[in-house]
């Protein structure tokens, strides 16, 4: 009969599991757990938009601000940002006259 060693046998905690982990392998567990937040957040946006025939939905239609901040939060740890100002220089501000 083989011998086993007892600290093969004895499960390792979480944290004696994440200290082993290289800091790469902590990069990449950190993306996926962002592309995870992002992809979930941007399903549920797109559930309060699409009509399914086998959900009826309030009149309301659902608040979705908190899911709204996690989504640009989440995008915006990629460097990625959502804006709705449009920066065009051709066209001078009407309000403004011109000297």
């Amino acid at each position: 009969m083989e011998q086993v060693d007892q600290k093969e046998t004895n499960p390792k905690n979480f944290l004696a599991k994440v200290k082993e982990n290289t800091e790469e392998e902590l990069q990449i567990l950190g993306t996926f757990v962002r592309l995870g937040v992002v992809i979930w957040s941007g399903f549920i946006i797109t559930l309060n938009y699409v009509e399914l025939p086998m959900i009826k939905k309030g009149q309301s239609g659902g608040d979705i601000t908190f899911v709204a901040s996690v989504f640009t939060g989440a995008l915006a740890t990629f460097g990625l940002t959502t804006s709705n100002t449009k920066s065009n220089n051709k066209s001078p501000d009407p309000k403004k006259k011109e000297e």
